[in-house]
C-alpha cells in the first residue's frame, strides 16, 4: 500500500516536466525493465497475440467483481445466453432465441450440442445452477439479475426466466451471467462465489471451465496468462488467433517499451504523452474510441462519523459540503493538463451511448472557488478537515493523477486530503468492503441502460439494490422511482423517470461525476483490423494476426 499525500509542487508543472522526457532514452531504459518480467515474445508466431493491460484481472471466477476489465478477460473463456457484438447490439449466444411471453414470462431456446471445456454438455440445467450462483451470497454480480424470480426448466434446451415484475429490459441483463457447469463446480466445491470483501478464496479463483472459444493454459497471477482456442468450440465466425498470452505491466513506460520493441502486439491503456510518438512508428497504430465508462467521487454519507478525522459529526452529510467539493474540482483543467484532452466532463453517471442519456441534463456544477469556500462556511468548516481518499493506480486512464489533482484542488478549500492509491485488487476490496470516506470509481452499465448505473450507486443499500453505493446515499423518493423504471413496460414514461431520478441525484450531490474517457489502445499492425469496443471488451476470437 502506497500513501501519497497531495503534491506541494504545482502538479502541471511536474507534468510538463514530464512530457520532456526524450522519448527514445525512456523506451530505452524500459527496455531494461522487461528483462526482468517474464514476456513470452510472439512475434514470430503467425497464429499468436501477446497483449498488456496496466493490471491482472481480479479473478478467475467471473462473479467475485464487477470490473470491466476482469469481465472482459473471462469472457473469452465463459459465454452468457444473450451476448453484445462490436455494435453492442444484442446477439444470440448460448441461447439461439427469446420472446416475453406473458408480462413476467421470457422463454428461452438453448443452443444444442455445445460443450464446455472438460467436454460435459451444457444443458438448462447449467443455466438454472449460474442463476442460483450469481445471486447467492458472495457474488458481486448478483444486481445484474435481481428482477429475476427464478427460472424454470421446461426442457433440457428450454428454459422459463421469470421476473418478479414485468421487465422490459431482461435479454440486456443476462449479458452479465456467465454461464458455469453445475457439476465441474459441485466436483470442485465452487457452488459458491468467494467474498472479496472477507479475503475469500476459491477453486473459480483460478481455474475455469467455460463454453467459450478460448480455454486456461496457465495461469501466473501478476504475471502471465495463456489462453488456447477451443477446438470445440460451437461457434464458427473467429478470427485465426490460437493462442493469447496475456501480460500484465503496470508501468506506463514499461507497457510503451513492449509494444516499441515487438514483446507484445496490443497494449491498453496508452500513456496520453505517448500517443504522438507512437504515431510516429510505422509498425504501430494508436486506436482510439469513446467509451460507455464514467468516473465519479463517491462520498460516505451514510455513516454518523468519517473514519478518516475525528469531527464530532459527518460533513458529508450536508449537502452543501457535497457540492462545495464540486465547484472546487476545475474537471476542465483535469480534461486539458491530466487527460490531454482524451476525456470529455460529464455530469451524469452514464454517458452518451448509454439509453436513457439525455444531453438536456448532462450539466455538472461549474469550477467556482470562491463558491465552494462559501459553502464549506456556511456548512460550518471555514477551516476544512482532514480527508482519507481511496484510488486505484492501475485501473482508469491516469487514475492516480487525477486522484492527485483532486486532493490539490480541494486543499484550496481546507481540505487535506490523506491519498492511499493502489492496485485495483485492494483498492476494490477495501472500497466494497465499506472501508473508505473518499474515492474515485468508473462505472460502465452491464445492460447499457442508465437504471443499471443508478439501481447499482445510488438507489439506497439495501439487499439486491444499491449493492455499489458505497456512500451510503439514500432517497425515498429515488428508490420508488427506480422500483418503477425497472418494470414500466411503456420507453416514453420509463425515460421521463430516468430523467428525473438522473435530476435528483444531481441536485443533492449523490455523488460527484467526472469525465467520460475515451479508450486508447496501441496495436501492432500485424494485428488486422483490430476491434475496439466502447465497452472496453477485448474479445480475442475478433483478431487476426498476419
Amino acid at each position: 500500500m502506497k500513501s501519497l499525500a497531495y503534491p506541494q509542487k504545482n502538479l502541471w508543472e511536474k507534468i510538463q516536466e514530464k512530457s520532456q522526457i526524450n522519448f527514445v532514452k525512456k523506451t530505452f531504459y524500459a527496455l531494461t525493465l522487461i528483462s526482468a518480467i517474464s514476456i513470452h515474445s510472439m512475434a514470430n508466431a503467425e497464429n499468436s497475440m501477446t497483449y498488456a493491460l496496466k493490471g491482472s484481472p481480479h479473478s478467475l471466477d467471473p462473479f467475485t467483481m464487477y470490473d470491466i476489465s476482469t469481465h472482459s478477460f473471462n469472457g473469452n473463456i465463459y459465454e452468457p445466453l444473450v451476448d453484445r457484438n462490436a455494435h453492442l447490439e444484442l446477439v444470440p449466444c448460448l441461447a439461439t432465441e427469446w420472446k416475453n411471453i406473458d408480462p413476467t414470462t421470457w422463454r428461452f431456446n438453448l443452443r444444442q450440442n455445445v460443450k464446455f471445456h472438460d467436454g460435459e454438455i451444457f444443458t438448462a440445467k447449467d443455466v438454472i445452477f449460474s442463476f442460483e450462483r450469481i445471486s447467492g451470497a458472495g457474488s458481486a454480480l448478483a444486481t445484474a439479475v435481481a428482477s429475476i424470480k427464478e427460472i424454470k426448466m421446461i426442457d433440457d434446451y428450454t428454459i422459463d426466466v421469470i421476473t418478479k415484475t414485468p421487465h422490459p429490459i431482461l435479454p440486456s441483463e443476462l449479458f452479465a451471467m456467465f454461464i458455469f457447469s453445475k457439476s465441474w463446480a459441485e466436483k470442485n466445491n465452487a457452488t459458491k462465489v468467494p467474498d472479496i470483501t472477507k479475503k475469500e478464496v476459491g477453486f473459480a479463483d483460478n481455474h475455469t471451465n467455460g463454453t467459450g472459444p478460448y480455454k486456461l493454459e496457465s495461469y501466473q497471477p501478476e504475471e502471465k496468462i495463456v489462453l488456447t482456442k477451443n477446438n470445440d468450440w460451437w461457434g464458427t465466425e473467429r478470427g485465426n488467433i490460437d493462442k493469447a498470452i496475456f501480460i500484465p505491466i503496470a508501468s506506463d513506460a514499461t507497457r510503451v517499451a513492449a509494444l516499441v520493441s515487438g514483446k507484445v502486439d496490443l497494449i491498453a491503456p496508452v500513456p496520453l504523452q505517448d500517443i504522438e510518438h507512437l504515431t510516429k512508428d510505422p509498425k504501430l497504430a494508436v486506436i482510439e474510441a469513446p467509451s460507455l465508462l464514467t468516473t465519479f467521487l463517491g462520498m460516505n454519507q451514510g455513516d454518523d462519523k468519517l473514519k478518516s478525522c475525528n469531527l464530532d459529526k459527518n460533513p458529508f452529510k450536508d449537502q452543501r459540503v457535497r457540492e462545495a467539493f464540486e465547484y472546487a474540482i476545475d474537471i476542465e483543467a483535469i480534461k486539458t493538463k491530466i487527460m490531454r484532452g482524451y476525456a470529455e466532463p460529464n455530469g451524469l453517471l452514464i454517458v452518451k451511448g448509454v439509453n436513457g442519456y439525455d444531453q438536456n441534463i448532462n450539466t455538472r456544477r461549474k469550477f467556482d472557488l470562491q463558491k465552494a469556500k462559501k459553502l464549506m462556511v456556511e456548512a460550518g468548516y471555514p477551516n476544512g478537515f482532514n480527508l482519507a481518499m481511496d484510488c486505484s493506480n492501475d485501473r482508469y486512464t491516469n487514475d492516480a493523477m487525477i486522484c492527485q489533482s483532486i486532493a490539490q484542488m480541494l486543499s484550496k478549500i481546507n481540505v487535506k486530503i490523506n491519498l492511499t492509491a493502489q492496485t485495483k485488487s485492494k483498492f476494490f476490496g477495501k472500497v466494497f468492503g465499506l472501508d473508505s470516506d473518499f474515492y474515485m470509481l468508473g462505472w460502465l452499465p452491464t445492460t447499457y441502460d442508465a437504471h443499471n448505473a443508478y439501481y447499482n450507486l445510488v438507489a439506497t443499500r439495501s439487499g439486491e439494490q444499491g449493492q455499489y453505493n458505497v456512500g451510503g446515499y439514500s432517497n425515498p423518493k429515488v428508490d420508488a422511482l427506480i422500483d418503477q423504471i425497472q418494470k414500466e413496460m411503456d420507453p416514453t414514461k420509463r425515460n421521463q423517470m430516468l430523467i428525473e431520478v438522473m435530476k435528483i441525484a444531481q441536485e443533492e450531490v449523490a455523488n460527484i461525476p467526472l469525465h467520460q474517457e475515451k479508450f486508447v489502445y496501441g496495436v501492432n499492425k500485424r494485428l488486422k483490423n483490430p476491434q475496439i469496443r466502447a465497452d472496453d471488451m477485448i474479445n480475442i476470437k475478433d483478431f487476426n494476426v498476419q
